[in-house]
């Protein structure tokens, strides 16, 4: 089957309420979607919403990729050579996982529409539905204690909180979601680069009585092997983010071993096949895998989803990027259920454009 179009936009869109990490505040986001029409009328969506910061492209940078004669050229191909085009993509795009995501998605969605069947029945589907953590920004303690009383109300049973500027106000934080919580949440944190390891060992020492799950990258890319000075106890809850980029990084670290556990975002590692890649290389060193967002729509959220059921060393997720969203171009997906996030197993990624 031809592809008989490809089209690309870019669009800006507001979030509910401004959020705050360790290293910025944002009070909207831009995304660029991509679209692959088929002679059959069938139409592939996709979506890149890179963090600048992060992995150095923006999405303004991707939307201008996408009008470019490489990805014009399209058309005319067989959508059954998907992995092949996803393949060269990622080659003429080196080291920009925005717009390597944005066609990646777009693919797998039209070649798995034309076959009929969802992405997770191509890749094989192992896991059924997993909670995803629901993320609290950097506030003060009494923010965050009424943000995690309005999503307790909602059903959601994770919290994951971002810190990072003050490790004395973090352990405030969390000792007194403990407090107030006990066992209603299971608590996550990210401090997303901002400590140092003596900042670190203090935050493990006062909240060891919390029974945090998840501590995701604590400390700045490049000093990840001070963190083979952590307790090995300690250290398997210890997760790689903006250091686990690629394949290649993540090879690195399944030898050196300073992180228990992988955060998966297709927006760092270029799509599905990317994080596939890095999947296999978790589970043959025995790492289990999360996987994780920036805020993103709908569409790029379930191709996550998707990747992530298809991983049997998947165990966490903290797919919530759509859910800042005050509005989508997209509906469909997946259905959340009390905290819990099922893929509606519809062909492709079972999205709909509004």
């Amino acid at each position: 089957m031809k592809i008989v179009a490809v089209r690309s936009y870019l669009k800006k869109m507001a979030l509910t309420k401004p959020y705050t990490i360790a290293y910025s505040t944002f009070s909207d986001v831009t995304l660029a979607f991509f679209e692959v029409e088929l002679a059959n009328g069938m139409i592939g969506y996709g979506s890149g919403s890179p963090a600048g910061e992060v992995v150095g492209e923006t999405a303004d940078q991707t939307a201008v990729n996408l009008q470019t004669d490489f990805v014009k050229n399209f058309v005319g191909r067989d959508i059954r050579h998907f992995q092949q085009m996803i393949y060269e993509t990622r080659k003429h795009f080196d080291h920009l996982p925005g717009t390597q995501a944005a066609i990646d998605i777009a693919m797998h969605d039209a070649f798995a529409k034309f076959i009929g069947i969802s992405v997770a029945d191509f890749y094989g589907q192992k896991i059924k539905a997993l909670p995803t953590s629901i993320t609290i920004g950097i506030k003060s303690v009494q923010e965050t204690l009424e943000d995690a009383a309005g999503f307790l109300k909602l059903g959601f049973k994770i919290l994951k909180v971002k810190m990072g500027l003050n490790v004395e106000e973090d352990i405030e934080k969390i000792c007194k979601l403990h407090e107030q919580h006990g066992n209603q949440f299971i608590i996550r944190v990210d401090p997303n680069q901002g400590y140092s390891l003596a900042d670190l060992n203090k935050f493990l020492g006062a909240t060891k009585h919390v029974g945090v799950e998840l501590i995701e990258q604590p400390l700045p890319v490049g000093k990840e092997l001070a963190l083979l000075n952590v307790e090995p106890a300690y250290r398997k809850i210890l997760m790689g983010d903006e250091s686990l980029k690629d394949p290649q990084a993540a090879l690195e670290f399944a030898i050196s071993k300073p992180f228990g556990v992988y955060n998966i975002k297709l927006m760092k590692c270029g799509g599905v096949m990317g994080a596939m890649e890095i999947a296999t290389i978790a589970n043959n060193a025995q790492i289990n895998l999360f996987w994780g967002c920036n805020d993103e729509s709908i569409l790029s959220i379930t191709a996550a989803l998707h990747a992530a059921y298809c991983c049997a060393n998947t165990r966490y997720i903290d797919l919530d990027g759509s859910f800042d969203l005050a509005a989508d171009l997209v509906t469909g997906g997946f259905e959340l259920v009390d905290g819990y996030m099922h893929i509606n197993q519809q062909p492709g990624f079972g999205i709909t454009k509004l």
